[in-house]
């Protein structure tokens, strides 16, 4: 995507920000990553608002229900970036051969292996890898728009505990896969716009996501509230698993960096939050001693052996952590809440402006985004940009994903509020 003459390229708009360098416009990216997303119900309403022709959005990831945003979409909008998701999602399901399926409808294209069935309360029930015949991972309530994880866990036995077991997600890629990162790559390469890629099996410690979702029977430590406190009290184990993780990561790594290289800007590598809307899931010291090390480990190789940017993911009160993924080597933190303690955007861009990339922050998708008015969110929106855009070291996006019943007007509002802010229509 080249602008007008004079101007940038979204690309080297892009790349400009994440180098500290203050870019022509500040980047934009909307539906970029699983965590910056729109909710598909918002996409349909963003084409038609656009003029835009009216047709299924694919749902290549179905658990929070993110739509595609097509490049006829990210042209109208505006958008910088365009992502790269791994082939197959967090219920196991491969991301191809579409077909269609009706949510409150609206028509939208899911996977072939999308099989779903609905309980007698009305339900929504969603399978691993797409076999009925296997105890259901995912449940959207009647009258849904998204899916929760079932927690599957069976009784812990200390002495039967094996790191191996918390590993089946985390595998080497496999060539169909790698194949499908490659063509991906290439095609939003070829649009111009910046890239950001999430591999699938090439971070840490995002276990604690929907553990076990994707398996049919799946085993170790599936809770997610046994896994944080599973961080305190089985220290050793969740080492093993991670020192595990690294060495499949680095694995898998070196196979993609060798297909796709520099068709790469940015790669999302760990999902696992720390904050809470005031505090934290656990304290420094336990971050230092339990994870620091290994996101260490793998941000330089990373940063030794490609030009790709580190992407940390974490939601909440996270302010205290942010000197330690520095030190870490990520280049990136997103969401950035900035209405959890301590996550003021002044403080923010004061203390850690010029050290890391802000990526997100750009309005509250708690409270503003769907419930403020227009002028609000315009407000919201040009302040947010005033205090993080100075100096680059920021890519505009809402605080986490668009979510469903999110008026249209009001992310029009927001889009139109970065173009403001950037001196275009």
């Amino acid at each position: 995507m080249t602008t007008s003459m004079g101007r940038s390229t979204s690309r080297e708009r892009l790349v400009a920000a994440l180098n500290h360098k203050q870019p022509d416009r500040v980047p934009i990216d909307i539906g970029g990553t699983s965590v910056s997303g729109v909710h598909v119900s918002c996409v349909a309403e963003l084409r038609a608002y656009y003029g835009l022709e009216k047709r299924p959005i694919r749902i290549p990831e179905p658990f929070h229900m993110l739509g595609t945003l097509d490049d006829d979409l990210r042209e109208a909008m505006g958008i910088d970036v365009a992502g790269v998701f791994p082939r197959v999602g967090k219920f196991g399901i491969p991301a191809e051969r579409w077909k269609c399926w009706q949510l409150n409808g609206l028509e939208v294209l899911v996977p072939e292996k999308f099989n779903i069935t609905v309980n007698d309360n009305g339900d929504t029930l969603i399978y691993p890898e797409g076999d009925t015949t296997a105890a259901a991972s995912g449940r959207m309530p009647r009258g849904g728009l998204f899916f929760d994880n079932i927690v599957r866990q069976d009784p812990i036995e200390e002495e039967k505990l094996n790191p191996e077991d918390n590993l089946e997600e985390f595998s080497p890629i496999s060539r169909e896969s790698l194949d499908y990162l490659v063509r991906a790559a290439n095609d939003v390469w070829a649009t111009g716009r910046g890239v950001i890629a999430a591999f699938g099996g090439t971070g840490l410690g995002d276990i604690a996501n929907v553990p076990g979702a994707s398996l049919k029977h799946p085993k170790g430590i599936r809770d997610i509230a046994e896994w944080y406190v599973s961080t305190t009290s089985r220290q050793d184990y969740i080492h093993k698993v991670f020192e595990r993780q690294y060495e499949i990561a680095i694995g898998n790594l070196e196979r993609i960096n060798s297909e796709v290289g520099d068709r790469i800007d940015a790669v999302y590598l760990c999902g696992t939050d720390f904050g809470t809307q005031t505090s934290s899931f656990c304290s420094v010291k336990t971050f230092r001693n339990l994870y620091y090390p290994h996101y260490k480990q793998i941000n330089d190789w990373i940063h030794a052996h490609t030009p790709w940017k580190t992407f940390k993911h974490t939601c909440g009160a996270v302010s205290k952590f942010i000197p330690s993924l520095i030190e870490a080597g990520f280049d990136i933190l997103n969401p950035v809440q900035c209405s959890a303690t301590g996550m003021e955007p002044e403080q923010l861009k004061a203390n850690f402006g010029d050290q890391i990339v802000f990526w997100g922050g750009g309005v509250d998708t708690q409270h503003v985004l769907p419930f403020g008015t227009p002028a609000e969110i315009r407000e919201q929106v040009l302040r947010r940009c005033e205090v993080f855009a100075p100096g680059g070291g920021f890519v505009f996006n809402a605080i986490h994903s668009i979510q469903a019943e999110t008026p249209v007007e009001n992310i029009v509002a927001m889009i139109d509020a970065v173009h403001e802010f950037n001196g275009v229509r």
